[in-house]
């Protein structure tokens, strides 16, 4: 064998070798600069929701399958990363955290003063099918409020909602809330036929936007609406009229629904966010738990399709894993999406790492060196230094790589007159300081402090 064809054998089983490990589909590796500005964002919405007194937790990352089959069947099944543990459990990793939160507070409701307010922020999966905003590995903050059916409740968490995508720095023409009533959708429902399949039927109206009308309204007719009726309740949901509803239906149950939803409506002006937030009945929310006021965010372009926040009430959940009645509403956005509005909009934060210092080693003086970066460090800052016994050129262009605000050289020289350098990176001017009183007093020591 010749050592061409050895050669040859040896990248194909390289390649080979390389695919076997192949990244799976649905999952992303996010490297330091996109993780920057993704860190960034995250921050700005966990510290909006901080401000607002919600306080963090964490939850397991493997949960009970059952806590997703018993609410929604065993055909969800095939939605979840689920398997048989060593243990013989049926378990899965988690594809949302509301029935998590549902059974912490079921756990120690009567032990945590009310009302609770939680905010996590962890990843999810599900195994659906990719697309634009959709990963099957998933990342959310979620912002929940246990033990309050006040009105109120609803609107501080459609306010943490606006005020997280306006502290990004969207503004009103950039996105738009939808907001919509499960509660006036089953009593509009049950209006029309008492043997109507609710749960079914509001499923209809989640998909309306993503499947035919005829579709649709056979789907409606299948959850046991007549043809005419299905027609006639989906021009009422797209006309919105609120009193035209309640004198149609003549219905008490409606005419409660629909004054719980403008209570919330009115909460949202006090707090100064009800500008943002657009009636729309035919937004349901697909989940069978959510029961009040439900709302979606979206890129109000459109060129995001699909949902940046999704929220609303879910009273019954609690309750149903154990626990004592207790109301809940919340909100989750995901980051996926959001990342996609962000960069629409022009607002996604530059993804760039940033260094404040490197501390650059010339000849025998790293005891020196580690002691600058030690100071340095301990005040606070981002300081690297070299760990591949490059030469001074070398440092130079790590240092530039990385983003470096101010380069300390640390030399034999420089310590043989009591000094180091000290150079800013952006305009190229250096300078020197007593090595004793570098950095010394100073919180961030620069080129300026020194210069004469």
């Amino acid at each position: 064998m010749t050592a061409c064809h050895g050669k040859d054998r040896f990248k194909r089983a390289t390649v080979e070798r390389r695919h076997m490990y192949d990244r799976l589909k649905g999952f992303q590796d996010r490297y330091p600069g996109e993780m920057a500005a993704r860190r960034e964002v995250v921050d700005t919405v966990e510290a909006t929701a901080d401000r607002y007194g919600f306080r963090e937790i964490d939850t397991p990352r493997l949960e009970r399958a059952a806590m997703w089959t018993d609410k929604s069947g065993d055909d969800i099944v095939d939605e979840l990363y689920a398997f048989e543990d060593k243990g013989g459990r049926h378990v899965t990793l988690t594809p949302e955290l509301t029935p998590t939160v549902a059974r912490m507070v079921a756990d120690k409701g009567q032990e945590l003063t009310k009302p609770i307010k939680w905010r996590s922020t962890r990843p999810f999966w599900r195994y659906e099918q990719v697309q634009q905003g959709r990963f099957r590995q998933f990342s959310q903050t979620n912002v929940d409020i246990f033990g309050s059916s006040e009105p109120i409740a609803d609107a501080e968490i459609l306010a943490v909602t606006v005020d997280a995508l306006t502290n990004l720095g969207l503004g009103a023409e950039d996105f738009e809330i939808r907001v919509s009533h499960r509660d006036i959708l089953g009593a509009l429902l049950r209006s029309f036929s008492a043997d109507v399949d609710v749960e079914e039927a509001i499923r209809q109206v989640d998909k309306r936007a993503k499947v035919e009308e005829e579709a649709y309204l056979q789907g409606l007719v299948d959850a046991g609406l007549h043809y005419d009726q299905a027609e006639q309740f989906d021009d009422l949901l797209v006309a919105g009229d609120l009193d035209a509803m309640v004198e149609t239906t003549a219905s008490d149950e409606l005419a409660a629904a629909v004054e719980n939803l403008r209570a919330v409506l009115s909460a949202c002006e006090d707090l100064g966010v009800r500008e943002h937030l657009d009636l729309s009945l035919t937004t349901a929310r697909g989940l069978d738990y959510y029961t009040g006021v439900v709302f979606e965010a979206f890129d109000a372009t459109g060129e995001v399709s699909r949902a940046i926040f999704g929220g609303g009430r879910y009273d019954d959940l609690i309750e149903s894993y154990g626990g004592p009645p207790t109301p809940a509403v919340g909100v989750a956005p995901g980051y996926a999406t959001l990342s996609l509005l962000c960069q629409r909009a022009g607002v996604w934060p530059e993804e760039s790492i940033s260094t404040d210092y490197y501390v650059l080693t010339v000849g025998d003086t790293a005891a020196t060196a580690a002691r600058v970066a030690r100071d340095l460090r301990e005040r606070g800052h981002v300081v690297e230094r070299d760990l591949a016994d490059r030469g001074f050129g070398s440092q130079l262009e790590y240092a530039d790589s990385i983003d470096a605000e101010t380069v300390v050289v640390v030399g034999e020289q420089d310590l043989a007159n009591d000094e180091v350098t000290v150079k800013d990176m952006d305009t190229g001017d250096q300078t020197t300081a007593p090595v004793d009183e570098f950095p010394g007093e100073h919180d961030r020591p620069t080129y300026d402090d020194f210069a004469e």
